[in-house]
């Protein structure tokens, strides 16, 4: 992801504050697509700093709290994040929950994967960043989080799952767990979040739920996971396929989900049922000193910055007074204003006036919050651990653009007009900045974002980041899954072998394909996938996941043909 600090960064921050420029007094810059921070996600405690005792008849007046179990919770409400491998259908459920929870009119007109409404997201059918929104059942507000499922976005995901208290895992009912499933159940598992397994596209002729059930088992084991987590149990009592985690069988294409293959309803209910019966509501402290969280940063060109987050404890005012701090600046504090304030509702950001404890809402009022501020009471400043997600592996040298074709497509071409954030590591020369991402495609998509708002630059070629440990080279790995026929595989081995790659795991897939598994440096993949496409007639799919750091593997061949360039025209 973008990097505050261009190499171990120390918190997550946005693009704005990285490359957002101002012209004219203006924002400029891509909307909170990229984000980085440090190597882990961090769990969010329960206020503990010395607080006044909170009376149990002191509530506030819009927030439905009871005791369980001793404690006070949010009964009203539910806080969940889907999260799967890319193309697994998480927005299409989107779509499905809120047609079900009667957010449009029945002769409205609406859009497929209504949640993606960036146009990169449309152009390309993926996911890009994270989306909040929310329905009603049976009197429970439940909030959803829809995420990216490519890894080069992992840090929306990482960040979002601090404002959730459970997840619906998305899992092909043909393809299985896949990389970036791994990934995001690692998160979840690590922050201890009730994890509801979906098997999704059950309607396609190819499902093998069975399989799939025990290969998300044999998953949660290699993670780590404890009994309850790993336990699969039939949502209303029943039991399974001999392990005992909720599962789901859904299609969010057609709308149905159901508790077993052969009993599928006609609507979502099973699902509905499943999310207020499973996963815990949000623990709230109304009366306690405020403390809200920022996960993420939208923006308005009318309202600026808004940020996005739970309130952990107390209740936040429109209009109140507040201080912003952070638990890597002890003792640093600035005061401000919440001028505005939302709640996500039926699909729409809705003016409130104030929102109590558990609840996620949208803030204004602060021009330079960052991602991982906490948003406090003014007489009881107490920051929660900040959201850290994993470091960048990629960085790109961003520089004015000194063509003889400059100046002739942009309205900002001058390296005042991309002058970045302090934070982002400076280049060898005083116009070029090094900017730092999970992947060439996290990098792709905001070179694309600056150049439609008007931005004329040029990059260099993508490196890796390395790292010095021990007095040693240290350079990013991945594991590479290829999905090809059996007769290329022969063709994909010797593609990665003159790329250094390992191949750790060969299974059979479906009809007479093969998955092949490789570790393989990060600096190898630069370039591969055109390649692979070619070796494999444009059959072969790749997906890859960071591994870890380990010595350099040597000189790589990058390509075995020279490039002709024309310099006249």
């Amino acid at each position: 992801m973008l990097n505050k600090t261009g190499t171990l960064p120390a918190r997550a921050v946005d693009s704005r504050q990285l490359c957002g420029p101002k012209v004219a007094g203006r924002q400029y810059g891509v909307h909170r697509t990229f984000l980085a921070g440090p190597a882990t996600c961090s769990p969010i405690v329960p206020y503990v700093a010395a607080a006044p005792t909170v009376p149990r008849g002191a509530r506030a007046a819009a927030a439905a709290v009871e005791v369980v179990n001793g404690e006070d919770v949010r009964s009203d409400l539910r806080n969940i994040a889907i999260i799967a491998h890319v193309d697994h259908g998480k927005t299409t459920l989107v779509d499905s929950l809120l047609k079900q929870s009667k957010v449009f009119r029945d002769n409205q007109a609406t859009t497929e994967r209504v949640m993606d409404s960036n146009d990169l997201e449309r152009e390309r059918g993926i996911t890009i960043l994270a989306k909040n929104t929310a329905v009603r059942y049976k009197g429970i507000k439940i909030n959803i989080i829809d995420t990216p499922g490519h890894a080069d976005f992992g840090g929306e995901v990482e960040r979002v799952l601090n404002m959730c208290d459970g997840v619906l895992l998305l899992v092909d009912s043909v393809e299985g767990p896949m990389p970036q499933t791994r990934f995001v159940l690692k998160k979840a598992l690590a922050l201890n979040k009730k994890v509801v397994v979906v098997i999704n596209k059950i309607d396609r002729e190819s499902a093998r739920p069975e399989w799939v059930i025990d290969s998300t088992f044999e998953l949660f084991m290699d993670l780590g996971a404890n009994d309850e987590q790993a336990s699969h149990h039939h949502p209303l009592g029943g039991f399974g396929l001999g392990c005992d985690f909720p599962v789901i069988y859904a299609s969010g294409f057609q709308g149905i989900a159901g508790y077993s293959v052969d009993k599928m309803a006609t609507d979502l209910e099973p699902l509905f049922q499943t999310i207020v019966k499973e996963v815990a509501p949000p623990k709230a402290a109304p009366a306690a000193p405020l403390q809200l969280l920022v996960a993420n940063i939208d923006y308005d060109v009318h309202m600026g910055r808004i940020a996005v987050g739970r309130v952990y404890n107390g209740t936040i005012k429109k209009g109140q007074q507040v201080v912003i701090c952070s638990s890597l600046e002890p003792g640093v504090t600035r005061t401000a204003k919440a001028t505005e304030l939302f709640v996500y509702d039926n699909f729409i950001r809705v003016p409130v006036d104030e929102v109590s404890a558990g609840d996620i809402c949208a803030m204004c009022g602060v021009s330079d919050i960052k991602i991982g501020d906490t948003i406090c009471a003014r007489d009881s400043p107490v920051a929660l651990p900040t959201i850290k997600v994993e470091d960048p592996t990629v960085n790109m040298t961003f520089k004015v653009n000194t063509s003889p074709f400059a100046g002739k497509e942009g309205k900002f071409v001058t390296s005042r007009n991309l002058k970045v954030q302090p934070g982002v590591e400076p280049g060898e020369t005083a116009d070029a900045f090094v900017v730092s991402g999970r992947g060439t495609l996290h990098l792709g998509i905001l070179i694309e974002n600056m150049r439609r708002e008007g931005f004329e630059f040029e990059i260099g070629p993508p490196k890796v980041i390395t790292r010095q440990v021990d007095g040693k080279t240290l350079e990013p790995y991945e594991d590479a899954i290829v999905e090809v026929a059996e007769n290329y595989v022969g063709s994909v081995v010797e593609l990665f072998a003159q790329r250094k790659g390992e191949m750790t795991d060969l299974q059979p897939s479906l009809g007479s394909s093969s998955r092949l598994t490789f570790r393989i440096a990060t600096r190898g993949l630069l370039g591969l996938k055109n390649a692979l496409l070619t070796a494999t007639r444009g059959t072969g799919v790749m997906n890859t996941i960071f591994r870890e750091y380990a010595p350099l593997a040597g000189e790589i061949l990058m390509r075995d043909a020279g490039s002709l360039i024309a310099f006249e025209t």
